[in-house]
């Protein structure tokens, strides 16, 4: 059996222990996209990620778990809800590496403004 097909036939763990991992799914950062409009079913959100509603409940399970998202009852409903701020370790990582971005493009841009000051004085 080829390494791909055993894999696809492997259980996952469900849960994760961690923003980063929970986010690591593209269904699960698809499931906060669509929880940014606000709160939804989870039927409503399964239609919305095209995914069946049990899939869809385990995944906002670990999106729970992590606190990303949260759940209340209106009846019989349960709406989920978006919790953006556990997203905060997950923001302040990536700030750091867009700081780094951005003093190399501050170092590029200085670069190329002194060389088109080196144009003009080459052209005067």
């Amino acid at each position: 059996m080829s390494i791909w097909r055993y894999d696809s036939q492997m259980a996952r763990a469900p849960t994760t222990s961690d923003v980063f991992n929970a986010v690591g799914d593209i269904h699960r950062r698809t499931i906060l996209d669509v929880l940014l409009s606000g709160e939804k079913t989870v039927s409503a959100i399964a239609r919305d990620v095209s995914l069946p509603q049990p899939q869809a409940s385990r995944h906002l399970r670990v999106l729970g778990e992590v606190g990303l998202v949260t759940c209340r009852a209106d009846g019989r409903r349960r709406l989920y809800r978006l919790a953006p701020e556990h997203l905060r370790p997950l923001h302040d990582w990536v700030a750091k590496y867009e700081q780094a971005i951005n003093v190399r493009l501050d170092r590029l841009e200085d670069y190329l403004e002194e060389l088109q000051r080196q144009g003009e004085d080459d052209g005067s």
